[in-house]
């Protein structure tokens, strides 16, 4: 299946990435960039200085000092939501400035980044086609980096709701994106007749949204997966690794916020639930199979036992109340580390992507930072996630193991 995706939608590109003394040739250029961008994530003394505010201009001003440089200078006022979508943009620019210099197959492997944000921007619009929001407000809140045609985006809310409007957002939405396919695939999986515009129809308004993007996602990651292993080389290696733990955790995710939903019923534990788990990842096949059976919290905890880095987080979880844990925290934390990693090797794509995951993990501090500030939860304010930080908890973990040898 994951096979049929790719070569339907975006062909056989040549994937030879070159060895260490041919690789720099093509991709070296780009490679260089992010690695010197890297310098621009925010270091422990900004963060310290930030927590230190009382007021949202006051980090307006400590930004100033930081790469982020004068990027509020236009705004007026500053609240969290301003701040997001200005980090944001400048994200934005400084992806679509590595892809203007890339070629084949980096092209390839960056696009495939932003198909992740695009699935989230139909997802997004799908929601207005069924609920009838304002195209504008839905517009305003689609991620930048998954945009597509504007005239596809302003049309998918505007459908009418009879066969005729719903056979055209099938073929605008599922023909004119790049991340068509897996639209495709999925409703050629949920409907015996893809073609009927009522069957489309029926699809889209009796299934779950969340289960809809949850299908669309596992058919992305394993699509991306196969990409990247076509790759070959450490660029393989790196981004395999990194898109089993997105797997994982997403299996996970599934599976705990099925609870209390019909997803957790006996007689679809084991058939709609266990379809959403990709078929990547430590946990497939073994421990997606004893996913599908649980029904509780301790289950859930038991069933992943043997994967001690994911044992770990849920026994945190288990033992916490919601307003001390986050679990989804935990695994940004092991992202982070990760993605920190991916950039000790050499003539790799994997840091292009680690970067970008990166930055979106500091976009969310600086959230986090200003809400707090802005709630005036002091208290709370450095529980952020550092990048790169000499005082990350994995990092302080090493050095005490060092010591201790």
């Amino acid at each position: 299946l994951t096979a049929s995706i790719s070569n339907m939608s975006y062909g056989n590109a040549d994937v030879t990435l070159g060895g260490m003394s041919t690789f720099n040739m093509q991709h070296g250029f780009v490679e260089a960039l992010v690695r010197g961008y890297r310098s621009g994530f925010l270091k422990d003394t900004d963060y310290h200085h930030m927590t230190q505010c009382d007021a949202l201009e006051d980090v307006k001003m400590n930004l100033q000092e930081t790469d982020y440089d004068t990027f509020l200078n236009a705004d007026s006022t500053v609240t969290p939501a301003i701040i997001e979508a200005r980090a944001l943009n400048k994200l934005v620019t400084e992806f679509f400035y590595f892809r203007a210099n890339a070629v084949e197959p980096l092209g390839q492997f960056m696009d495939y980044i932003t198909y992740e944000y695009m699935i989230d921007n139909v997802m997004l619009l799908l929601r207005g086609t069924l609920s009838g929001r304002n195209v504008n407000e839905l517009m305003a809140q689609c991620h930048p980096l998954g945009m597509f045609k504007e005239s596809t985006m302003r049309n998918i809310p505007t459908f009418e709701a009879n066969p005729r409007g719903y056979a055209d957002l099938y073929e605008t939405v599922l023909v004119d994106t790049p991340v068509g396919p897996y639209f495709q695939t999925f409703l050629e999986q949920s409907s015996s007749s893809i073609g009927a515009a009522s069957e489309v129809r029926h699809v889209l308004e009796e299934v779950q949204i969340e289960i809809l993007k949850n299908s669309l996602m596992k058919l992305y990651l394993e699509d991306f997966y196969s990409f990247c292993e076509k790759l070959g080389g450490d660029t393989a290696d790196v981004m395999c690794e990194l898109l089993r733990a997105r797997a994982d955790r997403a299996a996970i995710n599934i599976t705990l916020n099925s609870f209390g939903t019909p997803l957790n019923d006996a007689t679809m534990r084991e058939t709609d639930r266990k379809r959403l788990y990709p078929s990547i990842g430590e946990l497939y096949p073994a421990g997606t199979e004893l996913l599908c059976k649980v029904d509780d919290d301790v289950k859930l905890g038991q069933a992943i036992s043997s994967y001690p880095m994911y044992h770990a987080i849920f026994e945190k979880f288990l033992n916490s109340s919601p307003e001390e844990f986050s679990i989804d925290d935990e695994f940004y934390k092991r992202e982070v580390r990760m993605y920190e990693l991916a950039f000790e090797g050499q003539m790799h794509f994997g840091c292009i992507y680690a970067y970008v995951k990166l930055k979106e993990q500091e976009i969310r501090n600086l959230v986090w930072i200003s809400e707090c500030i802005l709630q005036r939860r002091k208290d709370q304010i450095t529980n952020y996630i550092p990048i790169f930080s000499s005082q990350a908890e994995w990092r302080a973990e090493s050095t005490r193991r060092g010591v201790a040898h």
